[in-house]
C-alpha cells in the first residue's frame, strides 16, 4: 500500500470513528434523557435508567465491533522493515 493510500485509510478511519462517537453519544441522550418522561419501570428501575446506561453501552459496544471490523484496516509499517527509525 502506498504512502497516500495510507494516509487516505487512516483519515477514513478518524472520520468514521468522529461519526460513531457522535452516534454514540445521540443515542446516549435519546435512550437516557427521551425515555425520562416515561412512567415505565423494569426490576424497580426507570426505564430511562436501563436505556441511557446498559442500553447505550450495549450500543457503543455494537458500534465498536462494527469499526474494528468493517472501518479499520491493518496497515504495514514501512519503519518496521528498514530496521527502525531513521
Amino acid at each position: 500500500m502506498k504512502r497516500s493510500e495510507k494516509f487516505r485509510q487512516a483519515n477514513r478511519e478518524a472520520k468514521t470513528t468522529v461519526l460513531a462517537t457522535i452516534a454514540v453519544i445521540l443515542f446516549w441522550i435519546l435512550a437516557g434523557f427521551g425515555l425520562s418522561g416515561s412512567d415505565i419501570v423494569i426490576f424497580d428501575t426507570p426505564i430511562w435508567v436501563i436505556g441511557g446506561c446498559i442500553v447505550s453501552w450495549l450500543f457503543a459496544v455494537v458500534v465498536a465491533w462494527w469499526l474494528a471490523n468493517y472501518v479499520i484496516k491493518d496497515v504495514e509499517d514501512d519503519t518496521a522493515a528498514e530496521g527502525g527509525h531513521k
